[in-house]
């Protein structure tokens, strides 16, 4: 174990998922000492070997955090007695009942208790509710002793990764932070300042988690009125894409949002119902969460339904291939966690059509303990099936070929425009 001297430049990083392990990552570009920790022994074991499991790094990636001398992993949480920082990033999903599950945030408080010093500042990352911080992870760590804001600083950052874009580095992209008291938030910003290029403080960290859920509840409202746009312009055969495209030509007061498949992802479909069921305790509706929500969980069977009114009308559908391309959540990454994809591949094989799949970032995929592998896009397979429904935009597909070979398209992306020979191409 490598001993740290200077324990204001090392900090432990709880959970190192597609949050997590980009922090690692520009933590130890700015020369800290990185002790990550998670419970998931398979990461773990990927990183040991020097592999990694995300999209957004490289093996090469992976191997240069080693190559730092700086970065120590492992599933013990007594790594944090090392450190002077603890930044929390593991997942709080939702339950069967669509409400806020913070098992594996409670677990990762309980867990660094033991092993907590005095002086340390504790950031959590991980997306939740307004007052989480406050009502939650206070009250437990008051219960041992710690005073919050003298003993202990608590804070609260949302993560505001976007994985797959390259656009903006993570230090770019500013940084809020929300403290239990100002000397939390003094310390918070004085850490992040250290590699972000703009730390935005707010009064709370109520502030902070509240930022985070309307980010994203104005994006699935957006989007679900897209889709219902859709609908509408598909009744009266107006491309919804050229109207996108118009109306975007306008240089102030409309922000571009695309009608697809649905909502995928660990942010979008998940962080307004945290907001909803907070909302509900406060005996408030918010009725415009609630009927998106609807919007996108129809747009899988809104898909199917298009996709039977283009099929070859003499054709049995237990008789019918659909090759679909892309099952991730968006583009270019491996994610499918909550992707609408998954659930459209589902129900067309409870209707016994014949399905098969392209993409480069998902080797396998189990739907309905049915194993299926991601097939070779040759002119032979792709010819072979009766449509190819586009469902997830990657870069890297060959989109010609699929215009050039494909018997006919289903493009709920709008993936092939600017391809050649569209005719065989319905659009969404």
């Amino acid at each position: 174990m490598i001993k740290i001297n200077n324990r204001e430049k090392s900090v432990s990083i709880i959970g190192l998922g597609y949050v997590g392990l980009p922090l690692v990552q520009l933590f130890l570009e700015k020369n800290y000492y990185v002790y990550g920790i998670d419970i998931d022994y398979s990461k773990i074991e990927k990183l040991i070997q020097r592999k990694s499991y995300l999209s957004d790094f490289t093996d090469k990636d992976i191997t240069k955090l080693f190559e730092t001398g700086r970065f120590m992993i492992g599933t013990n949480y007594d790594l944090i007695k090392h450190v002077n920082t603890i930044i929390i990033t593991v997942p709080t999903p939702l339950d069967h009942e669509n409400n806020p599950n913070l098992t594996a945030l409670k677990h990762s408080i309980n867990s660094s208790i033991p092993y907590l010093k005095k002086g340390q500042l504790i950031i959590i990352e991980s997306s939740t509710y307004p007052g989480t911080t406050e009502e939650e992870i206070k009250p437990v760590l008051e219960k041992k002793g710690f005073k919050i804001g003298e003993d202990l600083f608590l804070v609260y950052s949302p993560e505001r990764i976007d994985p797959g874009q390259k656009e903006y580095k993570l230090q770019d992209v500013p940084k809020i932070i929300g403290g239990i008291t100002n000397r939390c938030t003094d310390k918070g910003v004085k850490l992040y300042e250290t590699i972000f290029n703009q730390v935005v403080p707010v009064s709370s960290a109520k502030v902070a988690e509240m930022t985070k859920m309307v980010e994203n509840t104005q994006r699935l409202i957006n989007i679900s009125l897209m889709n219902e746009m859709l609908a509408l312009s598909d009744k009266m055969n107006i491309n919804i894409w050229e109207v996108i495209e118009a109306a975007s030509t306008k240089p102030y007061g409309f922000t571009p949002y695309y009608p697809g498949p649905g909502i995928g992802g660990h942010c979008i479909p998940i962080d307004p119902l945290y907001l909803l069921w907070k909302a509900r305790q406060s005996s408030i509706d918010l009725q415009l969460i609630s009927v998106s929500k609807q919007v996108n969980d129809n747009m899988p069977m809104y898909l199917i339904n298009r996709l039977i009114k283009i099929l070859p009308n003499n054709k049995p559908l237990n008789l019918v291939k659909i090759l679909v391309i892309g099952i991730t959540y968006k583009k270019n990454i491996n994610d499918v966690r909550e992707s609408p994809a998954l659930l459209f591949m589902e129900k067309l094989l409870s209707m016994d059509v014949k399905v098969d799949y392209h993409d480069p970032y998902v080797n396998q995929i189990t739907i309905q303990d049915k194993k299926l592998f991601s097939i070779e896009l040759n002119k032979e397979a792709i010819n072979s099936h009766d449509c190819t429904v586009i469902l997830t935009d990657h870069q890297n597909i060959p989109y010609q070929n699929i215009v050039d070979y494909s018997p006919m398209i289903f493009d709920t992306r709008n993936a092939t425009k600017g391809f050649t020979n569209k005719g065989n191409v319905f659009l969404l």
